[in-house]
């Protein structure tokens, strides 16, 4: 695997890939979509309300699941030297924000008819909100510095350093008793006995598995443009652009 670290072999890598990935999205994006939207029944608490789930939760695994990528990444940068794993982890960033600005959204319009107000200072709900802010920092950190590998190496630090908000948000439901509801699928207690009703949890998983084949896709389509950038001078690269790859 490691000669993909090379931007020529993982530039032709994921020129092949893109393709698969997104005809993967399309189709688990519809069913899950039509699963969770008119198949899945409502709750029996929330009602109708509760459909919002399959977009919330979905975005809200993702924005974690980014940004520990992000951040492993961003370490492998840093210990390799590698340009793709730079460009991995800075291609991320919007990405990972895009998700949790959505989970924030979502949480928003879920809370309000649940809770009876769109927003409190939740500890799961602030965490996330300190997530957006990281990866909000990230960017600011890396359009701040010129040189592209400075910039990454900047990066990786603070991504490093942010990792440690994850298992606050993820957890946060079991360390504090509060507003928010606890984990329905995975949390220290409940690992292999979710207690979301299997007719509601399979659309939510496809939904997930959605999510992550869109983050790949898009992440492969993000690192091949940093690629056209940085390497725009390189022989391979322009043999390859008249090739049409």
């Amino acid at each position: 695997m490691r000669e993909y670290a090379s931007p020529k072999l993982f530039y032709a890598l994921a020129g092949r890939l893109i393709p698969w990935l997104a005809a993967l999205t399309a189709i688990l994006l519809v069913v899950g979509l039509y699963l969770g939207l008119f198949v899945a029944p409502p709750d029996y608490q929330q009602g109708e309300s509760v459909r919002i789930m399959y977009i919330h939760v979905p975005s809200a695994w993702m924005s974690m699941f980014i940004y520990v990528s992000m951040a492993a990444a961003g370490g492998a940068a840093l210990v390799w030297k590698t340009k793709v794993s730079e460009m991995a982890a800075s291609a991320s960033a919007p990405i990972g924000a895009s998700f949790t600005l959505l989970a924030l959204i979502t949480g928003s319009l879920w809370g309000k008819p649940m809770w009876g107000t769109y927003w409190v200072w939740d500890a799961r709900l602030t965490s996330e909100l300190v997530l957006f802010f990281l990866y909000l920092g990230y960017m600011a950190l890396e359009a701040s510095i010129d040189d592209p590998r400075r910039a990454a190496r900047a990066t990786a630090v603070l991504a490093l350093v942010g990792v440690v908000n994850i298992p606050i948000i993820h957890f946060s439901v079991d360390w504090w008793n509060t507003l928010h509801q606890p984990a329905s699928i995975s949390s220290m207690n409940k690992i292999g006995r979710p207690s979301i009703a299997p007719s509601m949890l399979w659309p939510l998983l496809l939904m997930g598995l959605a999510y992550t084949f869109f983050y790949f896709t898009m992440l492969l389509i993000r690192v091949r443009n940093q690629i056209l950038v940085r390497e725009r001078n390189a022989g391979w690269l322009a043999e390859a652009l008249r090739d049409g790859r």
